[in-house]
């Protein structure tokens, strides 16, 4: 709770901590008051008309620091109200009557302890002098201690908005040692950062009105060697201050005001303020009396609520205080705004039971009434099964509901007061469906890369070199001679194949193939996606052509890169789901149980199945279920085509209009084989001749893409 300094006064002036008991004429008086200074603090003399019996019942307030005592059955003999004083801490002294009562309010420049005794007809009050760091000062939080006595600085001050709009103040600190003081003072928070500097474009106000948050503005000034911060936010808040590192961040969030509880926000335990109370043998009444002047409550006690009780309590906070006045005499509360009833347990509980009672005969009494409700958005028959459901019953015992269709119209008869509670659910369920589009991205890039290095060799005898000459003979028909002419072979045995070497022994008649069976290496380069390799050859022959050498080089490299992207994209409501595909259905067949066969269908189809639900604060809850298949045609099976198949199926959380990435598949083959002829393979320089290698990197990689848009009525597709 907030207050000015006013509020205290206007306490203190009302007079409101009266002693219970009858009304009884002014038996005393105050006839004047005497402040001296002293080594032990501030004395404040009180003289009486009469002696008192027992020292004046007395409480201190902590914010402003003040000192109140009550004097019953006493009259204010001063001839004035108020005194300005300005000695030690006592600053003015306030001295009111109201009624036969008077009340002295010690105003002070800081709190301190004070203690009073009785003297004949003087009253002393001693106000102790004590150092700073003993007497009570207001709250402050010391966030963090400076450790080391170098200059410390702020680099940066940023504001930022919360996912619940809670304002975010974010420091950025050259060290996590600075020093840092944080206190609430009156409706602003102010942090001190101390032995900071600043630069000097961060020493500005920033107005933050717009992000909507509890926080207007965010004020850095300097102050000597310390950084001052002053932090103004709106309306009912809590604040949180936590630090990581160098980051230092300061959070202010909005508390929903509830009206049952005493002090709001969201923190466990006592969050009132603070306030001392000291009494001996007072009415219960009037210390509650005293709790509702403090607080500003309106307190209505019930009759049956007395007897006395005597409390020392400091600097307690006052709904702690009021706590355990109730647990002390057996009582309970009530809250409804800004009153309090406050009465015995079993009255309270009592009361209630009888209200209830109450309640539940008027609903059996009270007259029915039909009203008629129009459904814009909702099913009326929706509507209807969830009123009457036996589970959870919203009509009474004696209501009932019927449905329109031709007019989506959801006509019920009940009482009053059902008949109110079902309007107010209808407006809030009868409201436009949200919608979202779900946009995929289905991304699949590959990187090939391939060679192939291989050759041939061959070393023969020429087969076409002939050898020619004359043989003579006698013709002894005819009496002539004839020459003849006689063409044979160089019979050469090296060759690369049998049939060569068969040819020239005489075991094989038909003449080799001089390109193809000279071949002694045939480690020839293979192919690449259907191509052939590039190839190079020569053939070299001795100076009488008997000796041949035929070599040919075959290479081939191919290096390729290639990307495909697919983007299906399908709107929905919230909560409903969705599916949109797209792709070939493949015949196969099949065999029954008789033995016949049937053509059956497969699906090779790009799909995607989403459920959307749109959160409170703003993103989307999504249940995915990606499916990408093809047809992969160099695979050949004997029951058809097979099918590659890529399949997400996740949940996920998702930022309106962020994307993520909800699955991957990376996927690498790299080979490297060689093919030789041992020892002949492995000579240097000459041993590329005789083998053959093959190497082949490939890299595939598949990314999904996803990303959610919740569409608002002013946005339109196109």
């Amino acid at each position: 709770m907030k207050r000015e300094t006013m509020k205290y006064v206007t306490v203190a002036i009302a007079a409101l901590l009266l002693m219970a008991g009858p009304a009884l004429a002014q038996e005393n008086s105050i006839d004047s008051m005497q402040v001296t200074q002293s080594s032990g603090g501030t004395i404040v003399k009180l003289m009486m008309k009469k002696a008192l019996d027992n020292p004046p019942a007395a409480f201190s307030v902590a914010t402003p620091p003040r000192i109140a005592f009550d004097f019953p059955s006493t009259g204010n003999g001063l001839g004035r109200t108020t005194q300005a004083i300005n000695e030690g801490d006592l600053r003015s002294a306030n001295v009111v009557q109201v009624g036969d009562r008077t009340r002295l309010v010690l105003n002070l420049s800081r709190m301190t302890t004070y203690d009073s005794r009785i003297e004949d007809k003087s009253v002393y009050i001693t106000l102790a002098s004590l150092p700073p760091t003993v007497v009570g000062q207001p709250a402050v939080s010391h966030f963090a201690e400076t450790r080391t006595t170098t200059a410390h600085q702020i680099r940066s001050v940023n504001f930022r908005r919360g996912a619940n709009g809670e304002g975010r103040v974010v420091v950025d600190l050259s060290d996590p040692s600075t020093g840092i003081d944080i206190r609430q003072q009156g409706s602003s928070l102010i942090v001190d950062f101390l032995k900071t500097s600043v630069p000097e474009g961060l020493r500005k106000r920033l107005d933050v009105t717009d992000f909507g948050t509890p926080v207007t503005s965010v004020n850095t000034i300097t102050q000597g060697d310390t950084v001052r911060m002053i932090v103004t936010p709106t309306g009912l808040w809590e604040h949180n201050a936590y630090q990581s590192d160098n980051q230092f961040v300061i959070e202010v969030k909005r508390v929903v005001e509830d009206p049952n509880k005493l002090v709001q926000g969201t923190r466990g335990g006592y969050k009132g303020e603070k306030l001392s109370l000291n009494f001996q043998n007072i009415d219960v009444r009037s210390v509650l009396q005293v709790i509702a002047d403090f607080t500003n409550f309106n307190i209505i006690t019930s009759d049956s609520v007395s007897g006395n009780l005597t409390l020392r309590l400091k600097d307690v906070p006052w709904d702690q205080a009021l706590d355990i006045i109730l647990q002390a005499k057996g009582l309970d509360m009530r809250k409804n705004g800004n009153v309090i009833w406050i009465a015995p347990r079993d009255e309270l509980t009592a009361k209630e039971k009888l209200d209830f009672e109450a309640k539940a005969q008027i609903g059996d009494l009270e007259p029915l009434r039909t009203e008629s409700f129009q459904l814009n958005y909702q099913r009326a028959d929706a509507v209807q099964a969830l009123i009457t459901n036996e589970k959870q019953k919203m009509l009474s015992k004696r209501g009932s509901a019927v449905v329109d269709q031709r007019t989506n119209k959801l006509f019920v008869q009940d009482t009053g007061g059902r008949l109110d509670d079902l309007r107010r659910l209808i407006q809030e369920i009868d409201v436009p469906v949200r919608q979202v589009m779900i946009e995929a991205r289905i991304v699949e890039a590959e990187d090939t890369f391939s060679k192939n290095l291989g050759a041939r060799l061959g070393l023969t005898g020429n087969p076409y070199r002939e050898l020619q000459g004359t043989v003579s003979r006698e013709q002894t028909i005819g009496g002539s001679d004839t020459t003849t002419k006689v063409t044979f072979y160089d019979k050469a045995l090296v060759s690369g194949s049998l049939a060569g070497t068969g040819f020239f022994t005489g075991q094989i008649e038909t003449k080799p193939d001089f390109f193809r069976d000279a071949l002694n290496v045939n480690l020839r380069a293979g192919g690449i996606a259907g191509r052939n390799p590039g190839q190079i050859a020569l053939s070299l022959f001795n100076k009488s052509r008997f000796a041949a050498l035929n070599l040919e080089i075959s290479a081939l490299e191919a290096d390729g890169k290639g990307k495909i992207v697919s983007s299906p994209r399908v709107v929905t409501a919230d909560g409903v789901e969705a599916l949109i595909e797209q792709g070939v259905e493949i015949p196969y067949q099949q065999a029954t149980s008789s033995g016949a066969t049937s053509i059956s269908f497969r699906k090779a189809n790009l799909s995607l199945k989403v459920k959307p639900n749109i959160t409170p604060d703003g993103r989307v809850v999504m249940i995915l279920d990606v499916n990408k298949d093809s047809p992969n045609v160099r695979i050949s099976t004997g029951s058809g085509i097979a099918i590659d198949t890529k399949h997400v199926k996740t949940e996920v959380l998702i930022e309106n209009g962020g994307t993520v990435v909800v699955g991957g598949i990376y996927t690498q083959d790299v080979s490297d084989v060689t093919t030789r002829i041992p020892f002949l393979g492995d000579l240097p320089y000459l041993g590329f001749l005789f083998r053959n290698r093959e190497r082949r990197d490939n890299r595939t990689e598949l990314l999904v893409f996803i990303t959610p848009r919740i569409i608002s009525e002013s946005l339109s597709l196109r």
